[in-house]
């Protein structure tokens, strides 16, 4: 049965390349199409009518017609702008850290409709939320979840046992934690982690952002999560997180 030749989705655009000297390749999040990329003819241009419904960081209701390497984008009408991420350069750089997160761990045209969602809410609650550091923890340790690298963070992951309440370490190379005595033989790439900083990314692993929203986190204890999650999805990726850098410029 072949697919008919146009088609629409509900969409977030999730990246942006220029292509000669007016047109666009998006890069778009679906909820039932996974990531999927479009050609934009002419998007750049001052007189596109599609521009402003097509602009990152933008949810969409979007037209396509099939083509034989890259569909086009017949139509656009935008569903939920997000204006305060667009207009707020701290907001902005917390959002592109979010999309490309996305845009990093996803392979084209698989559906992962958990993770559509976690991306929009996450957008919805950038917009509305004074507690950004933690929801970024809460975005990442979900992303990781529904991507399908779920940290072990209830018992070690060498010996089995639950873990006590003290210092334990994070070790990326194993995925979770490791009790004290297992954290020697691997001391070269664990990160140690006080009682506070387990108890909240175990919080962040089993609650809903409601939930989580309520936590007051102080500074120290931000970063310490804040370190841990980077190293993790770094070591995962196997580079940096280009929008990080920006991120923490802005936060210096």
């Amino acid at each position: 049965m072949t697919s008919p030749r146009n088609y629409q989705t509900e969409a977030i655009i999730i990246k942006k390349t220029k292509l000669g000297e007016a047109d666009s390749i998006l890069t778009l999040y679906t909820p039932h199409l996974g990531k999927i990329q479009g050609f934009a003819k002419s998007l750049r241009k001052t007189k596109s009518k599609l521009a402003g419904h097509l602009e990152l960081l933008t949810h969409s209701q979007v037209s396509f017609a099939r083509g034989k390497n890259l569909d086009t984008i017949t139509g656009s009408q935008t569903i939920t702008s997000f204006l305060p991420l667009k207009t707020d350069l701290e907001l902005t750089s917390y959002a592109l850290y979010v999309i490309e997160l996305v845009n990093q761990f996803t392979p084209d045209h698989l559906e992962n409709r958990p993770l559509f969602q976690l991306l929009l809410g996450t957008l919805e609650h950038l917009c509305q939320t004074s507690g950004r550091e933690l929801l970024l923890r809460y975005f990442e340790m979900h992303l990781l979840e529904t991507s399908g690298y779920r940290p072990q963070l209830q018992q070690c992951l060498s010996c089995k046992t639950p873990l006590q309440p003290v210092i334990n370490s994070f070790s990326a190379g194993a995925g979770g934690m490791l009790c004290p005595d297992c954290s020697q033989t691997h001391s070269s790439t664990t990160t140690p982690l006080t009682v506070n900083a387990q108890k909240v990314l175990r919080l962040l692993q089993a609650d809903d952002y409601d939930t989580v929203s309520r936590l007051r986190v102080p500074p120290e204890l931000s970063s310490e999560l804040e370190r841990v999650m980077r190293s993790y999805l770094r070591y995962l990726l196997e580079r940096e997180v280009k929008s990080a850098a920006w991120l923490d410029s802005l936060k210096r």
